[in-house]
């Protein structure tokens, strides 16, 4: 049975949405792509009304088992920070509601999982969740596109572990198992979390 997840690559002028379903042999299907975005000069309630409408129409359409979203890092400017931040916030209490689990992953994770390199830039990424997806090109905009990179980075891991995968990654933990059967992109990811797992922790 396939694990549907809700990729979410948050942001106040664009927020990214993708679904992808992940089947056990790890085979990704893009099931729908979009983004929520408000214009230029948008007053900050505003846009936070309309990332949570959008995120609110994206899980009562599609269901997932999981949604799976970007890390917020602190090294960023300030202002760009607290406006992922806020829309984060919007999106996981939609999921909360819904009893949706929330996944966090850093953007050195899903670079290593989709490409094998925790260094990858947007175009490599792009290139390689197209040939994932079987798709021509990357899914448009790049924000869409990213959103489904942090759905098939879940997702091959509850397809790699199991569907405990899932709540695994929601909580922290990690499944037991090892590494063997998973490929090179796998095996880079699991080592980008356990890296970022260590900076955290310091």
């Amino acid at each position: 049975m396939a694990l549907r997840v809700v990729g979410v690559d948050p942001g106040l002028t664009r927020c990214g949405l993708a679904v992808v379903d992940i089947e056990p042999n790890r085979r990704a299907t893009l099931i729908d792509v979009s983004v929520v975005g408000t214009p230029p000069g948008t007053p900050l309630d505003q846009r936070l009304l309309a990332i949570a409408e959008g995120i609110d129409a994206w899980l009562d359409k599609h269901h997932p088992d999981v949604l799976a979203l970007e890390r917020v890092f602190s090294q960023l400017n300030v202002s760009t920070v607290m406006g992922t931040a806020q829309a984060s916030g919007v999106v996981i209490v939609a999921a909360a509601r819904r009893n949706i689990p929330v996944a966090l992953h850093t953007p050195t994770e899903v670079k290593a999982a989709v490409t094998g390199s925790g260094g990858a830039n947007k175009n490599a990424v792009g290139k390689m969740v197209a040939k994932i997806l079987r798709l021509d090109e990357p899914p448009t905009p790049a924000d869409a596109a990213d959103a489904a990179a942090l759905a098939i980075t879940h997702g091959w891991r509850g397809a790699a572990f199991g569907s405990s995968g899932a709540a695994a990654s929601a909580s922290g933990s990690r499944p037991s198992g090892g590494t063997s059967g998973l490929t090179p992109a796998q095996r880079a990811w699991i080592a980008a979390e356990a890296k970022a797992r260590t900076v955290k922790s310091r």
